[in-house]
């Protein structure tokens, strides 16, 4: 029993790496586009086809992914990822020394199918190593960790790529060029940082033992079952409505928050951008705990009490001290808390009260100004917290085998919706504003609503 615990140890701790990595990366992808945009002086539509670079690798490659991860097995498809990774890490600094943005999709689009082989792999490996019955608390456990780095990514470019750069509302366009020059010359560098570190972890990996989850090789025929289960597909158009909301609320974010009543400069932007994903890490870390098998007591409540503490302070620390702002996270926090209570540990239930503030968050934001709605869009990330790993555990369950793996790579596909849902909501932007571009993950979230209180019972088509 114990050597199974350190299997299972060992194997969450590698994963938790690999979590960490994509989802840093994938967040960096998305708050880049504000640089780019003043790199090439873009419109808002222009500048979210960087994000749809990203995304639009999830349905051409996740499929092929779930059937490679059933043929080599997970190590060496993550290995495989994290290969691509560096390499496209590496083209970055070629597109911004030029600079060129098709260089620039170009890059993105090779990092984004290392993701996908380390997101398709990742996720029902997760699921698979332990107890069915705790899969949605691991996963919330390894989504929880993967947000951390989604915190870290828009304080990054912050403070590496914005930090004492400003350009002023009536710019000429010398100093337009300027500035998009300067951003342009501060890109490379985090880039290599990345590179470096995935190759460090793809060494490190060849060398640890994994537990290993099995994955029969049956005939195509039974692997194509899959598609007779409706909550597999259903979950998969969640996944896509998820993905698109989350992704489209942070990739305009910076800007929103720049014009408007809002006006704050491009580096407080990109921190609340931060604070935003740093919701997800909070209610993560909640949601690990309330979905796993951890009895009621005074260990349960301590936990609790140290992810409020963590909430308070990774907000205080992106806005280098900013107390007030800390306590209002902390506040909103607490809400996120109560309401993940009312859930009561069941994934659906929970998954369907946060689609519905979620909601209801991005309406507000179309319908206010000033700090409400500056607050509501960044308490959205709150609730976006529990989506994936609730989803797409619901989307899979029951599943085992090569059925785990070719669900996965479908639902996986359906991430396409980061790659349609951002360039919508910046084309709303660029037409009428940036507070109706809101309303369209209000109608995604409707979505996922019916998914967790619907959409997820399990029946054979």
């Amino acid at each position: 029993m114990e050597n199974k615990s350190n299997s299972v140890l060992v194997g969450m701790s590698v994963f938790g790496a690999i979590f960490f990595i994509f989802g840093f990366a994938t967040t960096f992808i998305i708050t880049l586009s504000a640089p780019v945009m003043a790199v090439f002086d873009l419109s808002e539509f222009q500048a979210q086809l960087l994000t749809s670079a990203f995304f639009i690798a999830y349905p051409i490659m996740s499929v092929p992914t779930g059937w490679l991860v059933n043929r080599i097995g997970y190590k060496w498809t993550v290995s495989l990822g994290l290969i691509l990774m560096a390499i496209g890490s590496l083209v970055f600094v070629p597109a911004a020394k030029l600079p060129s943005y098709p260089l620039f999709l170009f890059a993105t689009f090779i990092l984004a199918i290392g993701v996908v082989f380390l997101q398709v792999a990742a996720n029902p490996y997760v699921t698979a190593i332990g107890p069915e019955s705790s899969a949605s608390s691991r996963l919330n456990l390894t989504q929880a960790l993967n947000s951390i780095a989604t915190m870290v990514a828009p304080w990054l470019i912050a403070i590496a790529v914005f930090k004492g750069l400003d350009l002023p509302s009536l710019a000429t366009d010398s100093e337009k060029l300027n500035y998009g020059l300067q951003v342009a010359e501060r890109i490379p560098f985090p880039f290599i940082v990345m590179a470096i570190i995935v190759i460090v972890v793809a060494v490190a990996l060849f060398l640890i033992k994994l537990p290993t989850i099995s994955v029969d090789t049956q005939s195509d025929e039974k692997r194509k079952s899959v598609y007779r289960y409706p909550h597999v597909l259903l979950g998969a158009f969640a996944i896509f409505c998820y993905v698109g909301a989350e992704v489209g609320n942070a990739g305009l974010m910076v800007n929103y928050l720049r014009t408007g009543s809002l006006g704050v400069s491009a580096e407080m932007a990109s921190t609340y951008a931060a604070i935003y994903w740093g919701g997800a890490m909070v209610g993560r870390f909640f949601g690990s705990i309330m979905f796993s098998d951890m009895k009621e007591g005074i260990k349960k409540y301590v936990y609790i009490g140290l992810v409020f503490v963590l909430a308070f302070a990774s907000a205080t620390f992106v806005t280098e001290g900013n107390t007030t702002i800390g306590f209002i996270f902390l506040g909103v926090a607490v809400v996120n808390f109560i309401f993940m209570k009312i859930g009561n540990g069941k994934p659906a239930r929970t998954l369907g009260i946060f689609a519905l503030v979620a909601a209801s968050l991005a309406l507000i934001t179309t319908l206010t100004t000033g700090q409400v709605a500056l607050w509501t869009v960044v308490s959205i990330g709150l609730f976006n917290s529990i989506m994936f790993p609730n989803i797409f555990a619901l989307a899979v369950k029951d599943l085992k085998g090569s059925e785990l793996g070719s669900a996965s790579g479908i639902v996986n596909a359906l991430i396409i919706g980061g790659a349609i849902i951002p360039p919508l909501m910046g084309s709303i932007a660029d037409n009428y504003s940036y507070t109706y571009a809101y309303i369209v993950p209000a109608i995604c979230y409707l979505y996922i609503f019916f998914f967790a209180v619907k959409g997820s019972k399990i029946r054979v088509a």
